[in-house]
């Protein structure tokens, strides 16, 4: 074994470390030099800003094809931005489908919906965790509300056909509900393309930004049926006390994250600065990872999640099948400074799927900035520790 590395982060399906270059400094510009609200002042400092969030905006609907820059809104992250989608459309009586390979951000304000009435139906996925389409067209009836996904599990790794779906949701009137958090970045999305009627996403993943700040796009004919989540003052129609009917403001109250989208705007500069080299290279790296793992597939770990290499995004997770989980991602950090994350990743139905429930499993997650050495490192420490 190699002399000791320290800080692998491998821990980039949780958050991406180190974001874009100019994050930092952008929102360290906005909180020193401008600090004014938008939509609260016309003075030119408080115009500028709000300049500066249309322009972000814009990015956002560039890069996703949203139907206009209004339609894309702002909240504190992917799990907000699909509680405004559930919440906001699902009343008692309506069904939707979902799948068990999502994430709690998706599950937990289902299973509310539940207690009031809404019909939520699992559809089914292999022990690998990837989405069967038998049978899916049948069930896509006129009483179906909504159907939500998410493009690329947090757990397996597997990438879903969005598109697929999306077409048939599309060509018959039901609304189809996505969640981004592993993709978006990453990978292409283009929701005209692929059906999407509600995009939600963080901006501190893929998209290389700050924590708590995020995003979600919708078509208008989504938006005209979604109830406000959260109400209060927007800066528009203040002499009436009903939130305003067009967008953005009738889903985004209160004060906006400005220093969180100053730096996301940041990091969407790097982005299309880099281009396709740079996504290029992240999918590169994480055929990388899978097959550095599957070489260690049956000598005591279980690599979870599809075997085709090209339809996975960067996130690998295994079983130690002879050692405790936990024990193993501790050891990995302590003893060769590999960061990981171990447990049930906030998604007890995917591994309740992939057979890993209760004991959990240790995901490996790769970044723009990780290097191919990292993850053959990676793969020697794991080989030693087994």
């Amino acid at each position: 074994m190699r002399k000791r590395r320290e800080n692998v982060y491998l821990d980039n399906g949780a958050t991406s470390f180190p974001k874009a270059p100019g994050v930092g400094e952008a929102m360290c510009q906005y909180i020193e030099r401008v600090g004014r609200n938008v939509g609260r002042g016309s003075y030119a400092p408080a115009m500028d800003a709000a300049g500066q969030v249309l322009s972000v905006r814009e990015k956002l609907q560039k890069l996703v094809n949203a139907p206009s820059s209004r339609n894309v809104l702002f909240t504190p992250g992917a799990t907000w931005g699909l509680n405004l989608l559930l919440h906001g459309l699902l009343r008692p009586g309506d069904k939707v489908l979902t799948s068990p390979m999502e994430h709690n951000a998706v599950l937990r304000p289902l299973e509310q919906l539940k207690a009031r009435g809404v019909e939520v139906e699992l559809l089914p996925c292999t022990g690998r965790g990837e989405l069967s389409l038998d049978g899916l067209e049948e069930k896509l009836t006129s009483n179906i509300r909504a159907v939500v996904l998410t493009h690329a599990s947090n757990v397996s790794g597997n990438l879903f056909p969005i598109g697929t779906v999306g077409r048939l949701c599309r060509a018959r009137g039901i609304f189809f509900l996505v969640d981004a958090a592993q993709t978006l970045g990453a990978l292409p999305v283009d929701m005209t393309d692929m059906g999407i009627d509600g995009l939600a996403f963080p901006g501190h993943k893929g998209l290389l930004g700050p924590q708590g700040i995020g995003g979600l796009a919708v078509t208008d004919a989504l938006a005209a049926e979604l109830e406000p989540l959260v109400s209060g003052g927007t800066g528009s129609m203040s002499e009436s006390l009903h939130m305003p009917p067009f967008l953005p403001d009738k889903l985004e109250p209160g004060t906006l994250n400005l220093p969180g989208i100053m730096g996301l705007g940041a990091a969407l500069d790097y982005l299309l600065e880099q281009g396709e080299e740079l996504r290029q290279r992240e999918r590169k790296l994480a055929r990388h990872l899978w097959y550095r793992l599957k070489e260690l597939d049956g000598e005591g770990l279980r690599v979870l999640g599809s075997d085709d290499p090209y339809n996975r995004v960067g996130v690998v997770s295994v079983d130690f099948t002879h050692a405790d989980n936990a024990e193993m991602a501790f050891r990995l950090e302590q003893e060769y400074g590999i960061q990981t994350r171990c447990g049930l990743h906030c998604a007890p139905l995917a591994h309740q799927t992939l057979g890993t429930f209760p004991q959990g499993a240790v995901r490996f997650s790769i970044g723009p900035f990780t290097t191919f050495g990292e993850l053959d490192y990676m793969e020697g420490a794991i080989e030693a520790l087994l």
